[in-house]
């Protein structure tokens, strides 16, 4: 227990009693530790980690919208021009990306928030005993759990990040510098949050949106899927690690069978009943009328609501990713040819496509979230000239939704957003197979993707230029290594589209330059402000370090290369 000592008049309190009870005594008005960790307090701490998760704020989302979209061959920025939300604009053009970006400094400052909160939560669980409080190891788990989780934001932003737990003391903070982990151990320091977590969390909550053992192992996988990737000093993939591929495996081993996929790819981007369904692995909960001002709303994609039905019309798919889901007459995708011709939303039967294109990109002339009384329009767009007509989605609500909320002049909605769905895991699985030389056992996993796709029509009456096929090796395919390389990576584009992981799947392997590159030659012929779009390798792989936390501490933080 700790206590307070009072030095002056020692001697004379000495006096008069022996020092042994005069430094046994507490003083009084002051709070011990054992006064303030207590079960009470401790489920305090953890409610403060896990609200962390919803407090972004969109100009620095935890959805990852700008930095893994909009970054990427999938999305414009939007809004009213390429001077709103600038340094967005920067990211989406790969141009003057730099370390004094306030958005970053913010992004870095608040996923910090949340692995501090997830410490001090740590902390105060290993003060109290299994006794006082049962459920000691499960919470220590699932705080785990989410440090892992801000640890592997700040990672596939920003590469090198310092990596503090709960057992480094304040004052050590000022000394632990963001270059003192390897790139492989710092991986391997999430990786271990996150095995912890698997190994002590129960496979169900009673409470839905706690973390559990499969949302573990799925988290567990998708970091040693990155960490397969090995990269030098300057970002270049130099190779795949067998090991890591292999923990990739187990991993999923211990999720596949524990979830299902939506008999219909739409209920994952629904409200209401179909929130935390069975293809849901962890979700970030949202809620309104909950005695707060507005709600505990989605603020990450607040701004993508097209400006017809509110503001500010951001997170624009993009010309390319609609082209992307076009497919042949094999109903295969047309993986070479895909982007000679635009897919024209005028004229929707003149391609055949994957039904997931209208699950993902609301265009003029169709219902707004199935919804035949809202019909998306072209004035519902905001700067049509310069993002074009298409709307994102998947994170977006029917206006007549009672979780819509407004917040004069954005229109929020407390739908959840799922993190990790089962989808995910199966295409990690597949792509760790493929990499190890056991693409046959990935071909059954990538159909099982693209049968589901197929069976999604459900809600899309107003639309019958369907045609998808799954691959059939020696049939519509020869299923070799290489090619089922490029059918994961397209399937992977198609199912999680506008979900924040495009740009970061292009870095893990290490074909960044070359992809947006040749996406920015055509863009230069359509949109005038890529004009001098060019990615750089070895250097926009990842973010800086924010300027401002390199100056606070004192120069310990090194930038990363080119910056």
């Amino acid at each position: 227990m700790k206590k307070i000592l009072y030095i002056a008049g020692f001697a004379v309190m000495c006096f008069f009693a022996s020092c042994s009870d005069f430094l046994e005594n507490d003083p009084r008005g002051v709070l011990s530790e054992e006064d303030i960790v207590t079960p009470q307090s401790v489920e305090g701490f953890m409610n403060a980690a896990y609200a962390q998760l919803g407090n972004d704020h969109y100009d620095s989302p935890y959805s990852l919208w700008p930095f893994g979209n909009v970054r990427s061959d999938d999305a414009y920025k939007g809004g009213s021009g390429t001077n709103d939300i600038q340094d967005f604009h920067f990211f989406e053009v790969s141009n003057n990306i730099r370390p004094d970006f306030g958005e970053l400094d913010s992004f870095w400052y608040i996923s910090y928030v949340g692995v501090s909160r997830a410490n001090k939560a740590l902390k105060a669980l290993e003060q109290i005993s299994e006794a006082d409080y049962p459920l000691k190891k499960t919470r220590m788990a699932e705080m785990r759990f989410l440090r892992g989780h801000f640890y592997f934001m700040l990672k596939i932003m920003f590469r090198n990040v310092p990596y503090i737990t709960e057992d480094i003391p304040i004052e050590k903070y000022k000394t632990i510098s963001n270059k003192a982990l390897s790139n492989e151990a710092l991986w391997t320091k999430i990786a271990e949050d996150f095995q912890a977590a698997a190994d002590n969390l129960p496979d169900a909550q009673p409470q839905i949106g706690r973390a559990t053992k499969k949302a573990a192992y799925a988290y567990l996988a998708k970091t040693r899927l990155y960490q397969a990737y090995t990269q030098d000093e300057t970002f270049k993939v130099t190779g795949i690690s067998q090991q890591h591929l292999q923990e990739v495996i187990a991993a999923t081993d211990k999720v596949i069978g524990k979830a299902t996929l939506e008999p219909d790819f739409a209920n994952n981007f629904l409200p209401g009943t179909y929130e935390n369904g069975p293809e849901s692995i962890f979700s970030i909960q949202f809620s309104d009328n909950d005695g707060t001002l507005y709600g505990r709303l989605n603020f990450s994609d607040v701004l993508s609501t097209p400006q017809g039905l509110g503001c500010c019309d951001f997170h624009k798919p993009s010309q390319n990713l609609v082209n992307a889901f076009k497919t042949g007459a094999n109903g295969l995708p047309e993986f070479d040819t895909y982007n000679n011709e635009d897919f024209d939303y005028k004229n929707i039967d003149a391609n055949t496509v994957d039904p997931r294109l209208y699950h993902t990109v609301a265009m003029p002339g169709l219902p707004y979230k199935y919804d035949p009384e809202f019909l998306y329009v072209e004035a519902w767009v905001r700067s049509p000239g310069t993002y074009g007509y298409f709307a994102s989605l998947k994170e977006n609500v029917a206006p007549n939704c009672s979780c819509v909320v407004n917040i004069d002049p954005f229109y929020g909605n407390s739908k959840n957003r799922i993190q990790i769905r089962y989808a995910d895991v199966i295409l990690m699985r597949a792509e760790a197979l493929i990499e190890l030389g056991r693409q046959s056992e990935a071909l059954p996993l990538i159909n099982q993707i693209r049968e589901r796709a197929a069976q999604s029509t459900g809600r899309l009456p107003y639309v019958k230029n369907f045609k998808i096929n799954t691959y059939v090796d020696g049939g519509n395919c020869n299923w070799t290594q290489g090619f089922a390389r490029k059918a994961l990576r397209w399937e992977r584009r198609l199912e999680l589209a506008m979900e924040g992981s495009r740009f970061f799947d292009l870095v893990r392997w290490g074909i960044t330059d070359q992809v947006m590159n040749d996406f920015y030659a055509k863009e230069k012929t359509k949109r005038t402000y890529y004009q001098d779009a060019f990615f750089d390798a070895h250097k926009e792989e990842y973010c800086p370090i924010p300027l401002k936390q390199i100056n606070f501490s004192q120069g310990l933080y090194k930038q990363n290369p080119g910056y």
